[in-house]
């Protein structure tokens, strides 16, 4: 018997699901669990990967909630062989190092995506660098984001940019509401590729930085890498793969 350590959201779907799963495994500790069942939605995967990080254990999220592109749907309450059956894939996160304007640090990451967003009425002046390459010299938009292969099918995918492969080792930058250069596409870049944003009038034009759920306000400068270090390791069923996932979104991409 494989040991798991179930952790559900706040819903009622969730709550009910987990005290029927709970009739016939054991509650274990994450520490000693050999995996982490999440029950809950994208959000909650998303929280969940960063809480339980430090265990370094295998993930397998059930949808209880709207789209759950990260979640596989439930398909019976027999733990070991579904986790038996399912395949296991590896993702790594983006780390972030913002500066605000008082020159205050601070790091998080994130899985999904980085997002720079103007915050008050008037557009974002920002300057990007790729390593020592400076990619833009002046970008005046909504704001900019920065998402891995696999939240490139999220916010990115809203904002129309590229979907990216999981095997891709690609990094996408995508621009909010461009307004200088006009309707700028975006740019997609190797993921060892290290990315400085900056923003070109803190006074004035003042940016905040959201790090998947996390919001730094006030911001004058955003490096943006993917993990070396970090590697998350997800389980999937056959039938429901995020790879494959990706792959249909890209389908619907072109057809549209």
């Amino acid at each position: 018997m494989k040991k798991y350590h179930l952790t559900f959201d706040r819903t009622i779907k969730a709550k009910t699901l987990a005290k029927l799963f709970l009739k016939n495994y054991k509650n274990y500790a994450p520490k000693l669990a050999d995996f982490i069942i999440v029950l809950g939605g994208d959000g909650f995967m998303l929280s969940s990967l960063k809480r339980y990080r430090k265990f370094s254990k295998p993930f397998y999220g059930i949808n209880t909630g709207t789209y759950g592109f990260l979640m596989n749907k439930f398909k019976s309450f027999n733990l070991d062989r579904i986790i038996y059956l399912s395949n296991l894939i590896r993702i790594s996160p983006l780390e972030m190092k913002a500066v605000t304007k008082n020159n205050r640090i601070f790091s998080a990451i994130a899985i999904n995506e980085v997002s720079l967003l103007r915050q008050n009425r008037q557009a974002a002046s920002l300057q990007i660098h790729i390593g020592k390459r400076k990619l833009l010299k002046k970008l005046v938009c909504d704001g900019v984001l920065i998402s891995t292969p696999a939240g490139s099918t999220a916010y990115n995918l809203s904002v129309n940019g590229p979907i990216l492969s999981l095997n891709s080792k690609k990094l996408a930058i995508t621009s909010i509401s461009p307004f200088r250069p006009r309707r700028w596409k975006g740019k997609v870049v190797p993921s060892s590729s290290v990315i400085k944003i900056h923003n070109l009038n803190i006074k004035k034009r003042t940016v905040s930085v959201v790090a998947d759920n996390l919001e730094v306000k006030n911001i004058k400068s955003v490096q943006i890498k993917s993990s070396k270090t970090i590697k998350f390791k997800l389980l999937y069923d056959k039938n429901n793969s995020l790879t494959k996932k990706i792959k249909l979104e890209q389908i619907r991409k072109i057809k549209n």
